[in-house]
């Protein structure tokens, strides 16, 4: 992993850390505050509608700034609309990028990969070793909409599920050093580095 960071340091590239999960109408249950002898109670629909999200933490290695990115569908995503995400993220960056990602089927399938050697002059990608969620920073933004931000939440309904995770996404964007932040507690970033990058902001 560090060779693919000094790689896209000398090169001036942008690192885009993606991955996907899925966000249900029932809630993530968490401990919350009440009054005394008064037992938090959720109301929740039964419903098990859902949403699929592409998430990504855009990043040049030289730079305290990060852009987050976050994708929100019905149903799953597959190869063809994983394709769409990354057409969209050209709209988003200049100059190469390099995307990481997990080893899912979907990412290594035929469609995408002529996609990457179509557009090889801006894109390449890179892959995580088998099942290593903990060197990806998204699953800090994972852990931020379901942990905190979406915890015990109750949607009416899939629509209203889907603007507060984008309005809570908007939220995430505008804390300083974010992104970064999950970029160093995945170890890719070390202490030193993490503090002249904020110092140097």
């Amino acid at each position: 992993m560090a060779s693919h960071k000094k790689r896209a340091l000398a090169a001036g590239q942008t690192l885009v850390f993606m991955d996907e999960c899925g966000f249900s109408e029932r809630p993530t249950v968490r401990r919350t505050w009440a009054p005394r002898g008064q037992t938090p109670i959720l109301r929740e629909h039964f419903r098990w509608k859902h949403l699929s999200a592409a998430g990504a933490v855009a990043w040049r290695p030289d730079q305290p700034e990060t852009r987050l990115f976050l994708s929100l569908r019905p149903g799953a995503f597959d190869r063809y609309s994983l394709v769409d995400y990354l057409r969209n993220l050209r709209r988003h960056l200049r100059g190469s990028v390099v995307v990481l990602w997990d080893g899912l089927p979907a990412h290594r399938s035929t469609v995408v990969r002529d996609y990457v050697k179509a557009n090889a002059h801006w894109l390449a990608l890179e892959f995580f070793p088998g099942y290593a969620p903990e060197l990806n920073p998204v699953e800090g933004l994972w852990a931020d909409l379901k942990g905190h931000a979406s915890a015990n939440y109750t949607p009416d309904n899939i629509g209203e599920l889907q603007q507060h995770l984008k309005g809570t996404t908007r939220g995430l964007r505008r804390k300083d050093h974010r992104g970064l932040n999950y970029i160093k507690h995945t170890g890719l970033l070390p202490q030193d580095e993490y503090t002249l990058l904020c110092e140097g902001q």
